[in-house]
């Protein structure tokens, strides 16, 4: 199974590293007031790309936030309460050991 994910990033990175490489040439990007700017074309995917990321980011961030106070309120308010665990008992034995990564 890890041949077969590393063959599959072999292939990703191959296929975006050959559209890079046939989208060197200049493209232009025109914004308001006349300013353009040009650069190779991968450059601009690679900045939308980036752009979106941070955007996406940014965008979760108030979520984030929120989820992460709401958790803090409960294990606070856990914490002072006090409930009796139950009795200990042998955890069960996986049938398969766990898999890393994908």
């Amino acid at each position: 199974m890890r041949v077969i994910t590393w063959v599959f990033r072999l292939f990703v990175f191959f296929g975006l590293f050959a559209f890079a490489l046939n989208n060197q040439q200049d493209a232009a990007v025109r914004w308001f007031f006349g300013y353009e700017w040009r650069a190779p074309m991968v450059f601009i995917v690679l900045a939308a790309f980036g752009l979106g990321c941070a955007f996406g980011v940014s965008a979760m961030v108030p979520a984030w936030w929120k989820h992460r106070r709401i958790a803090t309120r409960k294990t606070a308010t856990a914490a002072t309460t006090f409930q009796p665990s139950p009795p200990a008992t042998a955890a069960p034995v996986p049938e398969h050991p766990p898999r890393d990564g994908l």
